[in-house]
């Protein structure tokens, strides 16, 4: 996980989004060491400048929320919610929110932050 915050940190210092952070992304050679990989949905971003993008990236599993809803506004989050997940996916040993649609995985994400308390429907 610290080798890849901090090769997202390299990424993001020097305005690249990745925008596809998964599992299959992430390569690790006889070393150890973590390479990340498949830049085909990267795209180059100034956080002082607001831009449209679309908000059709980042594998089904590993989407943030606000991406899930439609925004077409946003910053390094989106890689970083997908660090999450990967995270969350190396302690429970499996993907934790697998959904099939993008309806499903919002109905995932608000499970999972009713369990923790975060949220509340009431």
């Amino acid at each position: 996980m610290k080798q890849l915050l901090s090769g997202l940190e390299h990424c993001h210092s020097r305005g690249v989004l990745h925008r596809d952070i998964k599992g299959s992304n992430l390569l690790i050679d006889n070393d150890g060491i973590l390479k990340i990989a498949d830049f085909g949905l990267a795209t180059f971003y100034d956080p002082k400048q607001k831009q449209t993008m679309t908000s059709r990236v980042v594998t089904l599993w590993y989407r943030p929320p606000e991406l899930l809803l439609g925004a077409t506004s946003y910053g390094t989050g989106v890689d970083l919610w997908s660090a999450g997940c990967i995270m969350a996916e190396l302690l429970a040993g499996k993907p934790v929110m697998p959904g099939r649609t993008e309806v499903n995985k919002i109905v995932f994400i608000l499970f999972y932050l009713v369990c923790l308390g975060i949220f509340s429907f009431y």
